[in-house]
């Protein structure tokens, strides 16, 4: 993409404190766009921030909890605040609480609902508000995973409710487009982060079974959110790009 193609554009991430939510931060700022960047994590919040101003990018860090309403309203104020405007919005905060289906929590189901389907629909129903106040249209980017298009061990609350993240998507092409704005998805398969790399047998399993021969890493993951919120995909939404190298199509288990 051209370096200024998100030149006076200003865009929300969570959940970028580090990982594929910073990639996209960093890449959306490097291309001309402010960032209002969160992480759950305070001081990861502020170094990501940091990294990104450092680089000669505009971003603000509005750390916090994404599944409480009041930080949401926080980040948008925080981006009509200090850039006058809104939009793009990357819903990429999840939590991922693996589980036995038979002996899995109550506190870990409200959990993982809280976080990943109610902070992404309240993020997009307050985002959208301040779209549709301004005009102009915006775009909306939901992070999903494979795990909502294939079964996985241990994952039945986390991957039900990447699926759900899905139909939210095509359920607000009906309530959106008449306003300019597009909302798609991206589901990342196996993905090179700070997290998976703390497991030293990961990279080789994925790389094993990933038809590609590895698993993805960030700038893989940031590239197709940036097209999917740029210009160049506007006529695009309620769609939801697999990014995977391939392993949705043979799934074979890492277990």
């Amino acid at each position: 993409m051209d370096k200024q193609s998100f030149k006076g554009k200003v865009a929300i991430v969570t959940g970028a404190g580090q990982g594929i939510g910073f990639d996209i931060a960093r890449q959306l700022a490097a291309e001309g766009a402010a960032v209002i960047l969160n992480d759950i994590d305070a001081q990861l919040a502020e170094k990501a921030a940091q990294r990104i101003t450092n680089a000669n990018g505009a971003c603000v860090p509005v750390p916090g909890n994404t599944a409480e309403l009041p930080v949401i309203r926080s980040m948008v104020a925080t981006a009509v605040n200090s850039f006058g405007r809104l939009d793009i919005a990357v819903a990429n905060a999840g939590i991922t609480l693996f589980g036995n289906f038979l002996t899995y929590p109550q506190e870990s189901l409200q959990q993982v609902l809280q976080v990943n389907l109610g902070g992404t629909f309240f993020l997009a129903q307050e985002a959208a508000k301040q779209m549709i106040s301004q005009g102009g249209g915006g775009s909306l980017l939901f992070m999903s995973s494979v795990t909502g298009h294939q079964a996985h061990k241990d994952l039945a609350a986390y991957g039900m409710t990447k699926a759900a993240l899905e139909m939210l998507a095509k359920n607000l092409v009906i309530e959106l487009s008449g306003y300019g704005i597009t909302v798609n998805t991206v589901a990342p398969g196996a993905t090179l982060t700070e997290r998976t790399m703390n497991d030293p047998a990961y990279e080789k399993v994925w790389s094993d079974i990933t038809p590609m021969g590895r698993p993805a890493n960030t700038a893989d993951i940031a590239a197709a959110v940036l097209f999917l919120v740029s210009g160049k995909a506007r006529h695009i939404t309620g769609q939801c790009l697999v990014i995977d190298g391939g392993w949705t199509s043979v799934s074979p288990s890492p277990f």
